[in-house]
């Protein structure tokens, strides 16, 4: 297959953005798709290269552009495939870099997915070696005969794996969660620590086994072994491992039907018969006897629809603990919310189940790091009747992991907070919503709440030193530089422009929450 066949091709829609007739006649060898700055080291030659351009900035140099494609000349790579959903476009330094070296360049419009360019390739390639004499690239008859038998029979994941791969010689061999959680194994591969397993994920070495799951439940193939084996065979063994990836979505979609029906019970727990009504929810999610209960909440943006999949993979990392993953009837768009239960007699308090999903939360959120992830933790409810009392506290912890800003800038950060953080009056503020804040900065501030005026902006100052060491009026003075005169005639106007007493512990702790609310 050459370059010039891809753009035949109504169905992929690409777009030829630069290349002459000696760069679009060269023959296709293999599909390698990344998004590394440097992806040199992991192409070999006649490789089409397929590329989101995550790896590239509007503000980043030409230089940069330029690093990654004489990379891939160096590599022999044929043409680069350049996504145009990152950007809205392909930028044009990448198309001068790309003439500038000889390597054609094709744009791929949002609607197609690397997944369908890549079994294009593979499809073609697997047809004419399927018209040759011998096969010997395909998965043997008997073999695709017998992981069909297992499929239908639903067989578990570790047994398809390992049969799957019997042929090769059953070398090594892992089926990963975008976690890096082991699904499966084969008899040959030892136990795959955390950190590496979640390393293997993002190599480029790795097939992803359902590329068109979301970021959260995407399943990965992943030899660490050179195998002797064509692409067309490992392709065909994640299309099976895929065919058992999507049985088991459609088992998680009907078990999150019945986690919203348990979730909208909390919600609205307010008579008599909701304790009856709540243990049947439980049992028909399979948490009847697990207690006592954790409620977390985890919310992405209003557009993302991947957050049910992203607390489903959080929550598989819980050994001991079962859970019910669902939508609130009153959550808003993107919001996902489980109730997570602790058998008795196991080891998974709520201070595990904290510490094990902080721990991960930055894995997690790199597998989508444009949708910056929060999520909010319960205590635990030891009955049914607590329960609405423990989504109401997640919603709140939720809220204030949504409210905490990165260092310097005005951006969001990723947070997972538990409600048993909250032990100060800032962190506790946090939970409150922007705009209540935001309301009782400015009335509790009264005139001073104006800091565009100089003034103002100066006894604000003067305040919030004072009350950060304790209403000592030396102590204020000698930090700000002023005489101790002058902090008094300070505090004094502040005192007459808010309405407040500062020899009054209260009123201190009004204007303390105020100046935090701003």
């Amino acid at each position: 297959m050459h370059v010039e066949d891809l753009l035949r091709l109504e169905s992929l829609g690409l777009t030829l953005l630069w290349g002459d007739r000696p760069q679009l006649t060269r023959e296709i060898t293999g599909v390698t798709a990344t998004d590394l700055e440097d992806p040199g080291r992991f192409l070999q030659r006649g490789e089409l290269v397929l590329s989101g351009l995550v790896w590239w900035a509007p503000a980043d140099d030409e230089a940069k552009a330029e690093r990654f494609v004489a990379a891939l000349e160096e590599a022999g790579a044929v043409a680069l495939l350049a996504g145009e959903e990152t950007h809205g476009g392909v930028p044009e330094v990448l198309v001068e870099a790309c003439r500038r070296h000889g390597i054609a360049i094709l744009s791929v419009p949002v609607h197609t997915s690397f997944r369908a360019v890549t079994d294009t390739v593979y499809l073609r390639q697997w047809g004419d070696l399927s018209r040759r004499p011998a096969a010997p690239y395909a998965l043997p008859e008997n073999v695709r005969a017998e992981l069909s038998r297992l499929l239908a029979d639903g067989t578990d994941p570790d047994t398809l794996l390992t049969r799957a791969v019997a042929h090769l010689g059953t070398p090594p061999a892992y089926v990963l969660s975008a976690t890096g959680r082991t699904i499966a194994r084969t008899p040959t591969a030892p136990p795959l620590p955390a950190r590496r397993a979640a390393e293997a994920v993002t190599a480029t070495t790795t097939l992803s086994v359902d590329p068109e799951a979301s970021p959260y439940a995407q399943w990965h193939l992943y030899l660490p072994e050179p195998v002797e084996t064509p692409p067309r065979m490992l392709h065909e063994i994640a299309e099976v491992l895929a065919q058992h990836r999507r049985a088991a979505l459609r088992r998680e979609t009907t078990a999150r039907g019945r986690a919203a029906d348990l979730l909208a019970l909390i919600d609205a727990s307010s008579s008599a018969a909701a304790p009856a009504a709540l243990g049947r929810a439980l049992e028909a999610c399979g948490l009847a006897d697990q207690d006592p209960y954790t409620v977390i909440t985890v919310k992405g943006t209003a557009t993302d629809d991947g957050t049910l999949d992203a607390l489903t993979e959080a929550l598989h990392h819980l050994t001991d603990c079962g859970f019910a993953v669902g939508r609130l009837p009153t959550g808003e768009p993107g919001e996902a919310t489980a109730v997570i239960g602790t058998r008795t007699g196991t080891d998974s308090g709520t201070d595990t189940i904290a510490t094990t999903l902080k721990n991960l939360w930055p894995t997690l959120q790199s597998r989508s790091a444009k949708v910056p992830l929060h999520g909010g933790i319960s205590t635990p409810a030891t009955t049914p009747q607590n329960f609405k009392g423990a989504l109401t506290q997640a919603r709140y912890a939720l809220t204030a992991a949504s409210s905490r800003r990165a260092p310097g800038t005005e951006a969001p950060t990723s947070n997972l907070t538990a409600i048993e953080d909250l032990t100060t009056l800032g962190a506790l503020l946090t939970g409150i919503p922007a705009d209540v804040r935001t309301a009782f900065g400015i009335h509790a501030l009264g005139p001073l709440a104006d800091d565009t005026n100089p003034s103002h902006r100066m006894l604000l100052e003067t305040l919030d030193v004072f009350l950060a060491h304790n209403g000592s009026w030396a102590r204020t003075a000698e930090a700000l530089h002023l005489h101790v005169n002058t902090v008094h005639y300070r505090i004094q106007r502040v005192e007459m422009l808010t309405g407040r007493d500062l020899a009054r512990l209260d009123h201190k702790l009004d204007l303390k929450a105020a100046l935090l609310c701003r």
